[in-house]
């Protein structure tokens, strides 16, 4: 009998630690300065229960407020948003343990980057204050060299406090990566450079560009999973702007409201997200509102308002749905804590697992499978 109760507690605690064995890595930039974070945190997570363990943390880098990992999980990017002072940084990065080692790091040749994209060849950057796009090349080790070109946007929109320059917000590869789209806040403007991943100098080629509502401040874009639509969060104003897209173009087909119609408070719409199955797109909004607005996405591209949600916290820069896509992370810049939420994938509804994450500043998440 003694024998068959050790057997069934060694059988219990096995499937018990198995339960909790992580599959993923989840890497989360930060801002260090002011504030408790000491870096960029590594953490493990599984995606059947949203159990997370921290496994180490890269000290030293100075607010890397964006990054991103290689689609070959062996580089990490980030930026190093430190004003005129900006730097961008390379490091190897091992899917195994988690372990981030610096490599080295070049001039942003702009203030205050803010978004960052990476292929096999390049490594792209928005700088927010300085209005540039800077363009790096990959050496074989995965080190940067210094800029291969640097895209100068010039100009500016209605709100004299917050447009009076350009401010490069977002760089993104089109689906077919073939060109990369480009948001800036401080012109209402989206624009599309062709990609021209080999080319020495000329990697970015303007082809076109579209204006947005005066004032609204276009922030972040995503693509549907066909690459047939395109969803634009504006950061001054409460809205979404969707568009058809066609081989670099961009047209408008709706603009929606992402608060509810009783809503009299400060927005600053931040970050934007569709569901693997392209079901559902989130936004979130910080200012006085907190929340994430619920879309459902129909087969016209159109969206639908499902409501809001709570982020409960305060600063819903940016937040991430899990690869299992049953649960949604929010990052929150000024209560220091990341709140996950259990998603249903059938509704789209967000619910409040009583799960959280004690974290400085966290304002970026990637999500790295395990070898």
């Amino acid at each position: 009998m003694r024998k068959l109760l050790c057997l069934l507690t060694a059988t219990v605690c096995y499937f018990s630690a198995q339960a909790q064995k992580a599959d993923y890595h989840l890497v989360v930039g930060t801002y260090t300065a002011p504030g408790k974070s000491e870096g960029i945190y590594v953490y493990d997570f599984n995606t059947s229960n949203a159990a997370f363990h921290l496994n180490n943390v890269e000290k030293n880098v100075i607010n890397p407020s964006y990054l991103k990992v290689t689609p070959d999980r062996k580089f990490v990017y980030a930026v190093n948003e430190n004003g005129d002072k900006s730097m961008v940084s390379a490091f190897s990065f091992d899917a195994v343990t988690g372990k981030l080692g610096f490599l080295n790091k070049q001039k942003s040749e702009g203030a205050d980057p803010c978004y960052l994209i990476a292929d096999d060849k390049n490594v792209l950057i928005a700088n927010y204050s300085g209005g540039t796009i800077g363009v790096f090349g990959r050496q074989t080790n995965g080190a940067l060299t210094p800029a291969k070109q640097v895209v100068q946007h010039i100009g500016s929109s209605v709100n004299k406090d917050r447009q009076n320059s350009a401010h490069v917000h977002m760089v993104r590869f089109s689906p077919d990566h073939r060109y990369v789209i480009s948001n800036d806040l401080g012109k209402d403007k989206v624009y599309t450079y062709a990609y021209h991943k080999d080319s020495a100098h000329d990697v970015l080629v303007l082809k076109d560009s579209i204006s947005i509502k005066p004032g609204s401040g276009p922030r972040h874009i995503t693509f549907s999973s066909n690459g047939k639509f395109a969803y634009l969060i504006q950061e001054m104003i409460p809205e979404v702007t969707v568009f058809s897209y066609t081989d670099g173009v961009f047209k408008k087909i709706q603009e929606i409201s992402m608060v509810a119609r009783d809503f009299k408070g400060e927005n600053g719409g931040s970050d934007i997200q569709l569901s693997a199955d392209g079901k559902f797109l989130y936004t979130s909004n910080r200012g006085t509102a907190n929340t994430i607005t619920t879309f459902a996405v129909q087969s016209n591209g159109h969206l639908i308002n499902k409501g809001q949600t709570s982020t409960l916290g305060n600063g819903p820069r940016a937040f991430v749905i899990d690869p299992s896509g049953y649960w949604l992370l929010v990052g929150h810049q000024y209560t220091n804590n990341v709140v996950i939420f259990k998603r249903n994938k059938v509704t789209g509804a967000l619910t409040d697992s009583g799960k959280r994450i004690d974290i400085g500043a966290p304002v970026c998440f990637e999500f790295v499978a395990k070898k």
